[in-house]
C-alpha cells in the first residue's frame, strides 16, 4: 500500500469548470461595464429616436411621401430588373438563334405573336441544365431563351404550346411586374426596420448589459445579443414573410394565366399538358440564378408549396385536362401525390 501525504493547493489538479465563473473582482468590473454598455446603447437609441422624430416632423405631405417612396422603389426595381436580366443571360450563356437556322420555328412564333398583338421576339438558346424555356422582357422588347434539349424533346404542337406560354408572360410583362413587386416589398421592409431601429438598439443594449451584470461568458453575451435582436425584429421578419407569400402566390397565378392564354391561342390544351409532363420528367431542379426556372412546385411540405414560384405540375395538367373537355391523365405518381389521376399519355 502506498501512502501519500497531504497535497498542497499548488499541486492539486485543477478541476474543469463547466461554465464561466469570474472572480469577485472581475464580476464587479463586468457589472461596471454592463452599466456603461446600457448607458451607451440607451443614448444611441435616444439619438436615433430623436433623429427619426425630426425627419418625421420635416416630412412632406403624406401623398407626396408615398409617391416619393413608391417612385424610388419602382426605379430601383427597374434597375434591378435590367441588371438581373443581364446577369441571367450571362449565367445562361445565351446565343441568339439565327432565323436562317430555324425559319419554320420563327414563322410559328410570329404567328403566335400576331395572335397576341405583340412584337415577335428573337429566339435564343442557353445552358439551363434541363429542358426549359423562359421569357425575358415585354411585348415590344422580348426575348425567348430555350435550352437546346427542349427542341429535341418536344413535338411541334408541344413546342408551340410552350412558346405560347412564354409569349403570354411577355404580353403581360410578368417578370418585370414580379421584380417591381419584390422591390416594393424590400423598400417597405427596410422602412419598417428603420422605424424600429431605436427599439432594436435599446433591446440589444439591455440584453448585453444584463449579460454583463450576470457575469456571463463572452459566448453567453453574444447569444443574448443575438436573441434580443431576433425578438426585436420578429415583427419585420413576419411582415417580410407575409409579403413573400403574397408575391409567390401571385407568381403561381400568373403561371395558370399563361397556361390559359396559351390554350386560348393554340387551342391545344392536351399538347401543353403533354409538354409540361415531358419537361417535368426530364428536368432536374437548378440552383442559383436558375432556381426560379423550374416549371413546378411538387416538393413535399405545405411551406415549400406556399413558397414555390410555380404551381404543382399535376394541378396545371389537371386544369388543362378540364379545358380539353375529355378525360386524360397526369400519371400514377401524380395520383399518389394527391392529384385526381387524370392521364395525358406521353410516349
Amino acid at each position: 500500500m502506498s501512502r501519500s501525504g497531504p497535497r498542497s493547493p499548488d499541486s492539486a489538479p485543477a478541476t474543469a469548470r463547466s461554465s464561466f465563473d469570474p472572480g469577485t473582482g472581475l464580476r464587479l468590473l463586468m457589472a461596471v461595464v454592463g452599466l456603461a454598455v446600457l448607458v451607451l446603447y440607451a443614448t444611441a437609441a435616444f439619438v436615433v429616436y430623436r433623429g427619426l422624430l425630426d425627419l418625421w416632423a420635416r416630412r412632406p405631405a403624406p401623398a407626396t411621401t408615398v409617391l416619393v417612396v413608391l417612385g424610388l422603389a419602382l426605379t430601383f426595381g427597374y434597375v434591378s430588373y435590367r441588371g438581373g436580366v443581364a446577369a441571367l443571360r450571362r449565367e445562361l450563356d445565351t446565343t441568339e438563334l439565327p432565323r436562317a437556322r430555324a425559319p419554320d420555328l420563327y414563322r410559328r412564333v410570329e404567328a403566335l405573336a400576331a395572335e397576341m398583338d405583340i412584337d415577335p421576339p428573337p429566339l435564343a438558346v442557353g445552358r439551363m441544365g434541363m429542358p426549359n424555356a423562359l421569357a425575358l422582357g415585354g411585348p415590344r422588347d422580348g426575348l425567348i431563351v430555350m435550352d437546346p434539349s427542349l427542341l429535341r424533346l418536344l413535338s411541334q404542337p408541344e413546342l408551340d404550346a410552350i412558346l405560347a406560354h412564354e409569349l403570354a408572360h411577355l404580353e403581360t410583362r410578368d417578370a418585370l411586374v414580379k421584380t417591381l413587386g419584390s422591390s416594393v416589398v424590400r423598400t417597405v421592409t427596410g422602412l419598417a426596420v428603420v422605424a424600429l431601429l431605436p427599439l432594436v438598439i435599446l433591446a440589444v443594449g439591455v440584453a448585453r448589459a444584463l449579460a454583463y451584470l450576470r457575469g456571463g461568458s463572452p459566448r453567453e453575451i453574444t447569444t443574448a445579443t443575438r436573441r434580443a435582436y431576433t425578438v426585436a425584429t420578429a415583427g419585420v421578419v413576419v411582415l417580410l414573410f407575409v409579403f413573400t407569400l403574397a408575391l409567390r402566390a401571385y407568381s403561381r397565378r400568373r403561371e395558370f394565366a399563361a397556361d390559359d392564354r396559351a390554350v386560348e391561342v393554340t387551342g391545344q390544351p392536351v399538347a401543353l399538358g403533354r409538354a409540361l409532363l415531358r419537361i417535368d420528367r426530364a428536368a432536374q431542379p437548378a440552383d442559383g440564378l436558375l432556381s426560379d426556372l423550374a416549371i413546378h412546385g411538387d416538393e413535399k411540405g405545405t411551406l415549400t408549396r406556399l413558397l414555390a414560384t410555380h404551381p404543382p405540375m399535376e394541378r396545371r395538367v389537371e386544369r388543362l385536362a378540364d379545358r380539353s373537355g375529355r378525360e386524360v391523365t397526369v400519371s400514377g405518381q401524380a395520383r399518389a401525390r394527391g392529384g385526381r389521376g387524370v392521364r395525358i399519355e406521353v410516349r
